[in-house]
């Protein structure tokens, strides 16, 4: 008698081939709510797209084969050229093609035009992490660029773009253009006021004048972008914004030299080098000594991105976890109807809808511009939200893999590379630590509009007596001593955040959701580690079926 010894059963892949717009009932009611049921046709399509096989494969291929560096051609010129797999150049096309850069600034008079774009990122989020940063670069440009008229003049029309044209030559030649940031340096990271990059005008300088570049960056994204809004110190001014184009307007190559790439441990799919600028041609932007400022705007709408982006993370742990868990067997039964899993399942996709309202709101916020009832949500909780979200997709993915066990912590499928890719948004764009800080400071140049928000919370939060009672003490954290507040940074990030999350859900989700959401999110207990949660307070079935229909 003689027997298999490698019969495979009960074993199952991750989730593809599935759209990941018409599954997901919570983005499709936030395009609804915010006016941006136009684009509702054309999300559908992208999302069928995202999720097909082939696209997953595409972003399994483009962080296998890491972009290679190539200091100088055959014969010996400098070139500083990186190369990327072809799937890297699928994955660009289609984010580029689908309008990702340019949807949100389009037609400004579009309702829901944002949010339309958030949900393009949102989706891409979910499948490759790596192109979604010169994509987030670029699109956080558009409106710092729109301020100076002489560089919108010559380079607007190939920003707003929705053709992808990947060659290396001088902006002059290409259809559509990429741009990266270049601020952080070895001495400084989150703190730019340290950098020593300075800038000499050729000639009188000023706004819209020429200067020589030099110094060097620690951390310099996508140096293959056709520029980058870098900051650099004046003899007068002190720090400075410059666009500082890969080629220079006679058509060579502008002396950015490429020291090495980083071996980071996640987003391995997109290059992040240390470059040095020797004599860099760049054009002032802004004004002498308004550098910081300048750059900080771009940040302001990346941090969005962080946001969304996490949240995507948050919603493909959530969904992959979901899927195998209907499939898997253990202990007699699926996974899905083990009663600790179900604890571990539910939470995950409670934290995966309160990201996804969060990221939405601030989205709107972005759309309204101005506004001041707008504006404190961009100032104090975009902060606050990359802070808590960010650190959430961190724990969340981890869960997500031991979901799938050993197969989970394997590098062929998609679960190993979502866990390494989770902390990138925490720290980018500014850590946890400057999150805080910056929510802390943002109240504190605008107290009144900090309480006008507690007080919409308050409001939106009065029938639901725990989230009510959170709001009031986060107003008298507010009477803290301002020596000790700042100390209680995380505390305050992390009670607002979630507050608000409360809040939206009861606005916006069905009465499942925001009961779920309040009754754990508001105990003492909750939050140690996922899915510590008490499932008799939940309806469990109702939440899974919601986050992923079975």
């Amino acid at each position: 008698m003689t027997w298999e010894t490698h019969d495979i059963s009960n074993q199952y892949d991750e989730l593809t081939d599935y759209n990941l717009y018409a599954t997901d009932a919570p983005l499709r009611e936030a395009v609804a709510r915010a006016g941006a049921g136009w684009a509702s046709d054309s999300l559908g399509a992208y999302g069928g797209k995202l999720g097909a096989a082939q696209t997953w494969q595409w972003a399994a291929q483009a962080n296998r084969h890491d972009p290679e560096f190539d200091a100088f051609d055959a014969r010996g010129r400098r070139v500083d050229r990186v190369e990327f797999h072809p799937s890297w150049h699928e994955l660009m096309r289609m984010h580029r093609e689908a309008g990702s850069v340019s949807l949100a600034f389009q037609n400004p008079n579009q309702a829901g035009r944002w949010t339309a774009w958030a949900a393009h990122f949102y989706m891409e989020g979910q499948v490759e992490a790596g192109s979604m940063c010169p994509l987030s670069m670029t699109q956080a440009s558009i409106p710092v660029l729109g301020k100076e008229p002489g560089l919108w003049a010559k380079y607007g029309d190939k920003l707003m773009s929705n053709s992808y044209d990947p060659r290396d030559v001088p902006i002059e030649q290409k259809s559509s253009i990429w741009i990266g940031m270049g601020m952080t340096e070895k001495q400084g990271g989150s703190d730019v006021r340290a950098n020593t990059t300075t800038a000499t005008p050729i000639g009188a300088g000023g706004r819209g004048g020429e200067y020589l570049i030099r110094g060097h960056k620690w951390f310099f994204s996508a140096p293959m972008c056709d520029a980058h809004l870098v900051v650099a110190r004046t003899a007068d001014g002190g720090p400075s914004c410059f666009f500082v184009p890969r080629w220079k307007p006679d058509g060579s190559k502008n002396p950015v030299r490429i020291q090495r790439l980083k071996e980071k441990v996640g987003n391995r799919s997109n290059s992040s080098s240390e470059v040095e600028f020797q004599d860099a041609w760049g054009i002032l932007m802004g004004e002498e000594g308004r550098g910081i400022p300048t750059i900080i705007e771009m940040a302001t709408y990346t941090r969005l991105h962080c946001v969304l982006g996490s949240s995507a993370m948050l919603r493909q742990a959530a969904v992959q976890a979901i899927a195998y868990a209907r499939q898997r067997k253990a202990f007699g039964n699926v996974l899905v109807q083990q009663p600790l899993m179900r604890g571990v399942l539910a939470d995950l996709a409670l934290e995966s809808e309160a990201a996804l309202v969060l990221a939405m709101r601030l989205t709107q916020a972005y759309e309204q511009g101005d506004d001041p009832a707008q504006r404190v949500w961009k100032r104090v909780m975009t902060p606050a939200a990359k802070f808590w979200v960010c650190k959430r997709a961190v724990e969340a993915t981890g869960e997500a893999m031991e979901v799938f066990g050993g197969n989970g912590y394997v590098e062929n499928g998609p679960m190993a590379r979502l866990f390494r890719e989770a902390p990138v948004n925490s720290i980018w764009e500014g850590s946890g630590n400057v999150m805080c800080l910056d929510v802390m400071r943002a109240i504190g140049r605008e107290p009144q509009a900090a309480f006008v928000l507690l007080d919409e919370l308050a409001e939106g939060a009065r029938d639901d007596a725990p989230v009510h009672a959170e709001v009031v003490a986060l107003r008298e954290m507010l009477g803290t001593d301002p020596a000790q507040l700042e100390g209680l940074g995380r505390r305050f990030a992390q009670r607002l955040v979630l507050s608000a999350q409360a809040v939206l859900l009861r606005q916006n989700a069905p009465a499942v959701v925001a009961d779920a959401f309040i009754a754990t999110r508001f105990d003492a207990q909750w939050g140690r580690v996922v899915g510590a949660v008490d499932t008799r307070k939940m309806d469990v079935d109702a939440l899974l079926q919601r986050a992923l229909p079975a």
